[in-house]
């Protein structure tokens, strides 16, 4: 029999990141399941409260997740009852299940952790779960997986500053955010605009104030184009009207669309708490966001032509195989990731 790995998944980003890496796991048996609460203090937040509703344990995120695993005919598991796994692969460390304490784990880093906040040391202070954070400030400090792969040194010494074990984080990088120059070729119309790319800080209960950052966006377009792009999360309606009612006549909106093309045809980004802000780095335009611009240059994903996902596959291969003690694995593991060198990138 095959051996096989439970790949958990999360919004679609986590997801199609989890199907990247399985691509090039198929001498295995390969099995999703949406990220699931397995505590009943957790299952009762999420029944009774609408605390969770932002999260990727919300109905809707496991609804959407599901649709793009059967699309591309992967196999079904929820809470992985089905069978028995050699190894899970986590796309977050704030809820990992008892069942799996035991089992070889590796979590991959989606994108951006959500800043840190006074809850945020509260929560690790005290020992809590961390989703009592409210946020995901704490996914890749909980140290409690075997393996974790992340997207830069900035991001390895990030996560170990904060609580994981320096030995267990490997630097990968992270499909999804690893080619962004491929981006620059792409068929959407407009050109030379000031891209905003807003955050579902609303709907995930943080406090924003959007008509502000509406006023700044437009100060810093400085009459130029502007082009907004809402977060998936986002209530739609709300958020055009509010765009229709601060930014100039004739500002674009998209709600869906393809952002990393959007981004690559734009002159200048505005974003507040988001990933997004990386591929602009990337390529080089000038940004903006609520994060500090020189640590996110540090902590920005590696570059290495898309390979991230064949490299964090090298290690769940490896891992998967190896017949010793879960500790010891890593003294005996030599990583060497394959990386296509860019010169490096001029910012703006």
């Amino acid at each position: 029999m095959r051996r096989k790995i439970l790949f958990i998944t999360g919004s679609i980003n986590q997801t199609s990141q989890m199907h990247e890496i399985s691509k090039h796991l198929q001498r295995y048996d390969c099995w999703f399941s949406q990220l699931f609460p397995d505590t009943a203090l957790l299952k009762a937040i999420i029944k009774h409260t609408p605390l969770a509703d932002g999260t990727v344990l919300a109905p809707h995120f496991r609804i959407k997740s599901e649709c793009y695993l059967r699309q591309h005919g992967l196999k079904i598991d929820y809470e992985g009852n089905k069978n028995e796994y050699d190894l899970v692969v986590y796309c977050t460390d704030m809820v990992v299940a008892d069942k799996f304490k035991q089992t070889k784990t590796i979590w991959v880093q989606e994108g951006m952790t959500d800043k840190r906040t006074f809850l945020t040391d509260i929560v690790k202070a005290l020992g809590l779960p961390s989703y009592f954070s409210g946020d995901t400030s704490l996914n890749g400090s909980s140290n409690i997986c075997d393996i974790y792969c992340v997207a830069s040194e900035g991001y390895k010494n990030y996560f170990a500053k904060y609580g994981t074990d320096p030995a267990k984080l490997i630097v990968t990088g992270i499909p999804n955010y690893d080619n962004q120059r491929e981006f620059m070729d792409n068929d959407f119309p407009y050109h030379n605009y000031v891209m905003v790319a807003t955050t579902d800080m609303r709907e995930t209960y943080r406090l924003e104030n959007r008509p502000a950052f509406i006023k700044k966006a437009v100060k810093i377009a400085n009459g130029r184009q502007m082009l907004f792009k809402l977060h998936p999360n986002e209530r739609i309606d709300r958020a055009e009207a509010e765009i229709r009612k601060y930014a100039p006549v004739g500002s674009l909106i998209y709600s869906c669309g393809n952002t990393n093309h959007m981004i690559a045809n734009c002159s200048e980004l505005i974003t507040q708490y988001s990933t997004v802000v990386y591929t602009g780095i990337a390529l080089g335009k000038k940004v903006h966001s609520y994060f500090n611009l020189e640590e996110l240059k540090k902590l920005a994903p590696i570059q290495n032509g898309g390979v991230s996902a064949k490299n964090i596959a090298q290690i769940c291969n490896s891992y998967i195989n190896f017949a010793g003690k879960k500790e010891d694995f890593l003294s005996q593991f030599t990583f060497q990731p394959e990386v296509m060198h860019y010169p490096e990138v001029q910012y703006a």
